[in-house]
């Protein structure tokens, strides 16, 4: 009895250290992580002066919102804005289509030719017809400078495809079945039997989907020749790149007192600050739905 009480408590005792440098490990990743978010914040909210003087610092001293102003001054913001704002409701509802519609197909035994379609899927993943040929492509039907080329050009995702296929071949196929019975065609079947039941899928890619086209800047660069119909990223982009100049003019005392890696830091704060407020309320349909959607992929 006493040997196993000494056996218990040495495991007990191991058992409490390793959960200890296990938080110790966790925590000195997530400092590592945050902090360079953290400290974009805090960049664009100090003056020029006060970064020279302390760059590595937990709390500003004073706080000035001048780098926002400076960026929000600008009215080719808003139309950024706008833009990224109409290319998420159209494009993100015209991927999640073109997505749920080929993955439900490749997903059914009954349709014909799937592993060869499947296999012509999985094969874009690692070869693509190029820029040039996309560029040409897009000239030659009249689509460039215009938003919808910007939209059409990024269609469904072969990753994210499988993922949702896979998803789609996990739900028992009896269900289906019973459904065939009672007279329901397959339009009926995937969208009062499939999606209902995938919504971890959906709603994982949905997200998936709503940051690529929040990120959406090369295409638009690209395609999109007239600033007024540029995105935001593309719009943010000119600040970060260090031209302030093509948001527009502006007074050249304002531009000395401006801090211009407090304009940058304000610029990337905007950028990610709409997905890192939104992530939260679908982390939980996100885990679920990539540990089941990933199981057969």
């Amino acid at each position: 009895m006493k040997d196993e009480h000494l056996r218990s408590d040495g495991q007990k005792r191991s058992f409490n250290w390793f959960y200890a440098v296990n938080a110790a490990i966790l925590a000195l990743a997530a400092v590592t992580i945050l902090y360079p978010f953290y400290n974009a914040v805090l960049i664009s909210l100090v003056s020029q002066k006060e970064y020279v003087t302390t760059p590595f610092m937990l709390f500003p001293k004073r706080i000035t919102f001048d780098a926002y102003t400076y960026i929000f001054s600008s009215s080719r913001i808003y139309t950024g804005y706008f833009n990224t704002l109409l290319i998420l409701l159209i494009g993100v509802p015209y991927n999640m289509l073109a997505t749920t519609f080929t993955a439900y197909a490749l997903s059914r035994e009954r349709f014909p030719g799937k592993r060869i379609i499947t296999a012509l899927v999985v094969f874009t993943m690692y070869f693509s017809g190029g820029l040039i040929p996309l560029y040409l492509l897009v000239r030659d039907i009249g689509l460039m400078n215009q938003l919808a080329a910007v939209i059409l050009v990024y269609g469904a995702n072969t990753f994210y495809l499988l993922l949702m296929r896979s998803y789609f071949m996990e739900i028992p196929s009896a269900l289906e079945e019973s459904a065939k019975i009672d007279g329901a065609n397959d339009l009926v079947i995937l969208l009062r039997i499939m999606l209902p039941l995938s919504l971890p899928i959906v709603a994982t890619i949905t997200l998936f989907f709503s940051v690529d086209r929040w990120n959406e800047w090369f295409n638009a660069m690209l395609f999109l020749r007239e600033g007024e119909k540029w995105p935001l990223q593309l719009v943010l982009r000119s600040i970060v790149m260090s031209t302030i100049d093509d948001i527009g003019s502006r007074n050249v005392s304002i531009r000395k007192t401006v801090f211009e890696d407090g304009v940058k830091m304000a610029a990337v704060f905007i950028t990610m600050a709409p997905i890192m407020f939104t992530y939260p309320f679908l982390q939980k349909y996100f885990m679920k739905g990539i540990m089941v959607g990933s199981v057969k992929s």
